[in-house]
């Protein structure tokens, strides 16, 4: 009996004991994320609501408090509003644009046919190239000279030398440029999710449907489409949030303009916070993201709590 004794009381035995608590086990491995949000999303975040209360400049360095002074000068803004715009009209132009790409991506993917392997894996470059490259290249191709955009529509003889357009000169064909470059990143992901719902509808509700006599595009828009809204908007969400923040794509192909034609909120708050030096202004900029973000979402979500599957 003291030899069985002494053989359960191992020194490791009690960290065992509490590794194996769900509770303890779960707390491990959240918490780097957490550490993560906490030090990169949280802490800036903070310093932002705190620099957007003061009068804080690098040519002037006071955290006088202003309270909402520095908001009220941003709304009144010709400049703000025109930016604001302008990144709704980016950001929902380009999710229209990916999740139709996407749709049909996806329904061209399911169907058989020689390579369909090396064609999923290609599909995916937009999304996995590095986005200074991309924008890189899609720079070179809308260029007024050397556009081959440009001379693709001239050899097919749509449009004469002399009235090829300058597409990041014009105010509203660089807007339309910087749509299709960030739906051109975004249809990858598209076609993930749409893949992904696609696959979950059960086969048996297609062919009992198909059966009752619903043609191709009755399957897909009255049947497909509503049992995999949730699975959309979900992706829609995410591609909404990092559309709506992200500046790499203006910043990199049209640095705003032509004339802040491009010009989106992301941009608008690097330029007036960091480049000019305005940080308290910036700061304030920045955080009108948030609560249009907040509304955006939570009407995206409250949607998806009254689709019935």
């Amino acid at each position: 009996m003291v030899a069985i004794a002494d053989k359960a009381a191992k020194p490791g035995s009690r960290l065992q004991f509490i590794l194996d608590s769900p509770a303890v086990l779960g707390t491990i491995f959240v918490s780097p994320a957490v550490l993560y949000v906490l030090v990169l999303v949280g802490a800036p975040f903070l310093l932002a609501m705190y620099y957007s209360v003061s009068a804080y400049t690098i040519y002037s360095q006071s955290y006088r408090f202003v309270g909402l002074r520095n908001f009220i000068d941003v709304v009144q803004d010709p400049v703000f509003r025109q930016t604001l715009l302008n990144t709704f009209i980016f950001t929902f132009g380009s999710q229209i644009v990916g999740l139709i790409l996407g749709k049909f991506g996806a329904l061209l993917l399911l169907r058989p046919f020689p390579g369909r392997k090396v064609v999923r894996a290609l599909i995916m470059l937009p999304w996995a190239v590095p986005v200074a490259l991309a924008t890189v290249a899609w720079e070179w191709m809308f260029d007024s000279l050397y556009s081959v955009i440009n001379w693709t529509l001239i050899a097919l003889g749509i449009i004469t030398r002399s009235d090829a357009p300058n597409w990041l000169g014009n105010p509203h064909l660089a807007m339309l440029c910087v749509i299709m470059v960030n739906a051109w990143r975004f249809f990858p992901f598209a076609i993930v999710i749409f893949l992904a719902g696609i696959t979950s509808v059960p086969q048996d509700v297609i062919d009992a449907a198909t059966v009752d006599g619903a043609g191709f595009w009755r399957r897909n828009y009255q049947i497909i489409v509503p049992m995999i809204a949730p699975i959309v908007v979900v992706g829609l969400i995410f591609g909404i949030v990092f559309t709506f923040t992200d500046l790499s794509i203006v910043y990199l192909l049209t640095n705003g303009g032509p004339v802040g034609a491009t010009s989106v909120l992301g941009f608008e708050g690097f330029q007036v916070g960091i480049v000019s030096g305005d940080v308290a202004h910036g700061a304030a900029i920045s955080l009108f993201m948030l609560p249009v973000l907040f509304v955006l979402v939570l009407v995206m979500l409250r949607s998806i709590r009254r689709q019935e599957i």
